[in-house]
């Protein structure tokens, strides 16, 4: 078993401008250090016409999905060849959906021939970004369903709405966060604010992640998990949020952690 991965940063100019010139397309998921996705919220194309590896810009950000977590399915060497290969179209599922780079994902994939689901706290969120989106996509292409990230059964019941839907998920993009909508030095912030940032951001995270390993550890077909990180990711400061740079630095230790255990996997 396998389950080597790397955090997903929003990239510098200098990343930008090699995830634009990129060539690669959806298929390399067999080499998932080559798979790049660039969305934006406003969904405004630039010349690129390769709905799966786009070049989107705005003064909302960029999504840069690269080394994702590769789940390999857990079978026994006399069933090996019952293993399936990944192949388009894809299952996704992306939490934290129905507004913003999510939401944007949710249309890039389903452009590009995938079926979704889509998930939020929010149930009225979830069932307005459903609604627009099978108008313009079609109802067969995308579900959704209320999902708190930080509740462990929220969790465990998306799994199974994933796998009542879909049978399988293909692609797990963990995009769910939260900086409790406050923007001031620690000392001013509120117990309440504090845990929503921690609980939604670290503790969500991790129990997406362990609810998609186990899922995806039991499919044909494995899985890939992708974790959407974000300002504070890379150790800069974060000086009027500091539990959020906390918190989205953490996804890249948490994801090294996971990388080591997977070496450790391969040499044992």
């Amino acid at each position: 078993m396998a389950i080597p991965c790397a955090s997903l940063p929003f990239p510098s100019s200098s990343l930008l401008l090699k995830a634009s010139s990129f060539s690669s397309q959806f298929p390399p998921l067999l080499s998932p250090s080559h798979l790049f996705l660039t969305v934006c919220s406003r969904h405004t194309p630039a010349k690129s016409t390769n709905a799966r590896n786009s070049y989107y810009t705005n003064n909302t950000g960029i999504a840069y999905l690269n080394y994702p977590v590769v789940v390999k399915a857990q079978t026994s060497s006399s069933s090996a060849l019952s293993r399936e290969p990944m192949l388009p179209p894809f299952n996704v599922l992306i939490t934290g959906s129905t507004k913003g780079i999510g939401y944007a994902l949710a249309k890039e994939f389903l452009k590009a021939g995938d079926n979704v689901i889509i998930c939020s706290r929010s149930a009225e969120r979830v069932e307005s970004a459903v609604q627009s989106l099978r108008e313009e996509f079609g109802e067969q292409r995308v579900w959704g369903t209320k999902c708190d990230v930080k509740e462990g059964k929220d969790v465990k019941d998306l799994v199974a709405f994933a796998q009542e839907s879909l049978k399988y998920i293909d692609i797990w993009i963990n995009n769910a966060g939260s900086n409790a909508y406050s923007y001031k030095p620690l000392a001013e912030a509120s117990d309440e604010d504090l845990i929503e940032v921690v609980t939604t951001n670290t503790l969500g995270l991790m129990i997406c992640c362990r609810e998609a390993i186990k899922m995806m550890l039991n499919q044909p077909r494995g899985g890939h998990i992708f974790n959407i990180d974000g300002a504070g990711s890379d150790g800069r400061p974060t000086p009027r949020f500091a539990a959020y740079g906390a918190t989205k630095r953490s996804v890249v230790h948490l994801t090294k952690s996971l990388q080591v255990h997977t070496q450790l996997s391969f040499q044992g």
